[in-house]
C-alpha cells in the first residue's frame, strides 16, 4: 500500500539491509510528504470554496 511496506514485503531486505532507523527516518520522509501534500490540497480547496461563497454573495447583493 504505501513505498515503505514494500522492502518488507517484497523480501528486498535480503538484497538491502536497512536499519530500523533507517527505515523510520524513510517512513518519516514519506509521511512529512504525504502531509504537505494534503496541506496543498486542503488550500486548494479552501480557496475555491472561498471563491464560490463571494461569488453567491455578490449574486445576492441588490446593489452588483
Amino acid at each position: 500500500m504505501f513505498p515503505f511496506f514494500a522492502k518488507s514485503c517484497c523480501g528486498w531486505d535480503f538484497f538491502q539491509p536497512e536499519s530500523r532507523k533507517a527505515q523510520q527516518e524513510n517512513k518519516l520522509k514519506f509521511l512529512k510528504w504525504m502531509r504537505d501534500d494534503l496541506e496543498t490540497r486542503l488550500a486548494g480547496l479552501n480557496a475555491a470554496i472561498q471563491t464560490i461563497e463571494r461569488q453567491i454573495n455578490q449574486d445576492q447583493d441588490p446593489a452588483s
